[in-house]
């Protein structure tokens, strides 16, 4: 194992999905890291899976608990939010983007693996952005 990394929605989503390369590197991701999340993106997991009907509600949920279960879940909190702002503004990111990069940071995390955002991307010297299918 190595350092804790945290990963973006889109990973949890691409561990389940019919794209079977994304899914091996996700799931590789996955079982070959100390994995952090925030209940945002565990939220959105849940939101994202639903609303595009990848699973039927019964097994969206047990994927959500097992994630909850495997991955270490942060909270996220005033500061956090707080910070999220002060990154939105700075990096000029979509709030909900800030929100995961300010999880990422309060947990010490120095690598967040996400499709989203800016490949090789450094936010505040601490923290690098990698997108694992590109």
């Amino acid at each position: 194992m190595s350092d804790n990394i945290f990963v973006d929605t889109n990973i949890l989503i691409y561990s389940i999905a019919d794209d079977l390369r994304k899914r091996a590197i996700a799931d590789d991701l996955l079982l070959n890291h100390n994995i952090v999340v925030s209940t945002q993106v565990i939220s959105e997991f849940i939101a994202v899976a639903l609303r595009k009907q990848i699973l039927e509600p019964p097994k969206v949920i047990e994927y959500a608990k097992q994630f909850m279960q495997a991955f270490r879940v942060v909270l996220v909190t005033n500061a956090t939010i707080t910070s999220a702002l002060d990154m939105m503004v700075k990096y000029r990111l979509a709030y909900w983007d800030s929100l995961i990069l300010a999880a990422t940071l309060e947990n010490v995390c120095p690598v967040i693996y996400s499709e989203d955002l800016q490949d090789g991307q450094q936010i505040e010297n601490r923290l690098t952005i990698i997108n694992p299918f590109a």
